[in-house]
């Protein structure tokens, strides 16, 4: 009997010693952070952006920009390469001035099937978490212009199916992470002769909060219905997510006056939210010219002159 008591106690003090352990534990796994929650207001006309080389981490090629264009964005874009985190102190200096960061995440150097099989949660768990605790609005666009053949993820180096199971992957992790601060862009280069059936990239509504299209105006017959109007048609049979002009400029070989003002007429006819200036010089052909309204005084001129007519910025609020 005593032998029978004295295992009965000792099964007791077993169980309340596992309790005390598991109860410690459970009372040490830190909270999960609560999730952020920021909308971008999709009203039409409403956004002007840029790309610009140097920005970040300096915000000096913004202000220029901003005096170019005559008046200040409210989007500003980067892109950033596979295995970069999140540029938490860029976007706090975007934040202070009243913009919201744009950031192109490539996967550069990585497997789009790694991607839509979870191979590099780890980064994107750390990425997610540095945007939602930015807490303000985050517009993301991933593997861009993947409709067309210019980068590793795109049209003929991956399958279409491919590349919408890694899109899908990494909004959904970052959800589950909590950033639903983020405005997800798809983002496609604007339909042309070697480019893939629009369509088979869509990701989904569930997946998608605007669609981006990337187009420039290269020669003087380029307009905003050759450019744009295809893509931005193809894009509505199925979806009705709003439409950005994601990067776009006019060269100065496309006569650049009348052409600045025929791009910002054609966006606010086509009901978009605005454009993405990409104001870097280059100097290597008809596909490479000298973007930068800062190096043209007619250029900025058009520019000032269609922006002022067509837009009416919105001011984030986080």
């Amino acid at each position: 009997m005593r032998s029978r008591l004295v295992v009965a106690v000792a099964m007791v003090l077993a169980l309340v010693s596992v309790t005390g352990a598991v109860s410690h534990v459970v009372q040490s796994t830190p909270p999960k952070p609560p999730a952020a929650h920021a909308r971008l207001t999709p009203k039409l006309a409403a956004y002007l952006g840029t790309f610009v080389p140097g920005a970040p981490p300096s915000f000096a090629p913004v202000a220029s920009f901003d005096r170019a264009a005559g008046q200040p964005v409210n989007l500003v874009g980067y892109y950033s390469g596979w295995a970069e985190p999140f540029n938490r102190p860029w976007a706090d200096t975007l934040q202070a001035h009243g913009i919201i960061p744009f950031v192109q995440i490539d996967p550069t150097d990585a497997s789009v099937d790694a991607i839509a099989d979870g191979t590099y949660d780890e980064y994107l768990r750390s990425y997610a978490d540095s945007v939602r605790d930015f807490h303000a609005a985050v517009v993301i666009g991933f593997g861009h212009e993947m409709n067309a053949p210019g980068y590793s993820w795109g049209y003929h180096h991956v399958p279409a199916a491919t590349f919408v199971a890694a899109w899908r992957h990494l909004v959904t992790l970052f959800r589950g992470q909590g950033a639903g601060n983020v405005t997800w862009l798809w983002t496609l280069q604007a339909d042309s002769p070697g480019t893939g059936p629009i369509r088979a990239w869509w990701p989904g509504p569930a997946y998608v909060t605007w669609v981006g299209v990337d187009g420039y105006y290269y020669r003087p017959a380029d307009t905003f219905k050759t450019v744009f109007a295809p893509t931005i048609d193809q894009v509505r049979t199925f979806t009705q997510a709003p439409v950005l002009l994601s990067e776009t400029a006019v060269g100065p070989s496309a006569n650049q006056f009348p052409k600045i003002q025929d791009l910002f007429h054609g966006m606010a006819a086509y009901n978009t939210l605005g454009l993405v200036w990409f104001d870097k010089s280059q100097t290597s052909g008809t596909y490479h010219q000298d973007w930068r309204l800062e190096d043209s005084h007619l250029a900025r001129l058009s520019f000032q002159f269609g922006a002022k007519e067509e837009l009416a910025p919105i001011t984030p609020t986080g």
